[in-house]
């Protein structure tokens, strides 16, 4: 499974990744989309994730590679060997999120998030630190995200230890990424 916040390389990592193991993707935003168990909301996909974690449970198959954000809540324990949690500095996100046309609401939303880690910590929480892994993608190109990914597949390498949270702090920048607080 691999995870993270929107913008760490996810879906380019799994495309690769699934090409160079011979596995096939399920994709969680696709799967939605194409059962349409999902709300528009301004920008966003509001997604049903008790009717996506049913349908995921059918899909799963042993050479397969799950990948979205939302996998920590829809993907049960018992269904995955590993989870990889992307990560990436919430500075270099930013430009991310305005090629991509986000709101900058929708930017800062998700900033904070990969800040506070909460799709790391959501994972850890639901497969366990025995089952988690995070790559910080930050400085690194697909293919040495890839060769982290299988090394860390092979137990050849560790987590990465991430703390967005002290970077802001140290830069006094909590008012850009948390307005209104």
């Amino acid at each position: 499974m691999i995870t993270g916040n929107p913008g760490t390389g996810k879906h380019t990592v799994s495309s690769r990744l699934a090409d160079d193991l011979g596995y096939t993707i399920l994709d969680l935003n696709q799967i939605a989309i194409e059962h349409g168990i999902f709300e528009k909301k301004d920008s966003t996909l509001d997604v049903d994730t008790k009717k996506l974690a049913r349908i995921i449970k059918k899909l799963i198959a042993k050479d397969s590679i799950i990948v979205g954000h939302l996998a920590p809540y829809v993907v049960e324990k018992s269904q995955i060997k590993l989870a990889v949690i992307l990560r990436k500095n919430p500075y270099k996100l930013i430009p991310i999120y305005k090629k991509r046309n986000y709101s900058k609401k929708k930017q800062t939303e998700n900033a904070a998030s990969e800040i506070l880690g909460i799709v790391a910590h959501d994972s850890i929480k639901k497969f366990g630190l025995s089952k988690s892994r995070q790559i910080d993608t930050t400085n690194l190109t697909i293919a040495q995200t890839i060769n982290k990914v299988k090394r860390i597949l092979k137990k050849k390498s560790k987590s990465d230890s991430v703390d967005w949270l002290g970077m802001v702090a140290k830069k006094k920048d909590f008012a850009r990424f948390f307005p209104n607080r």
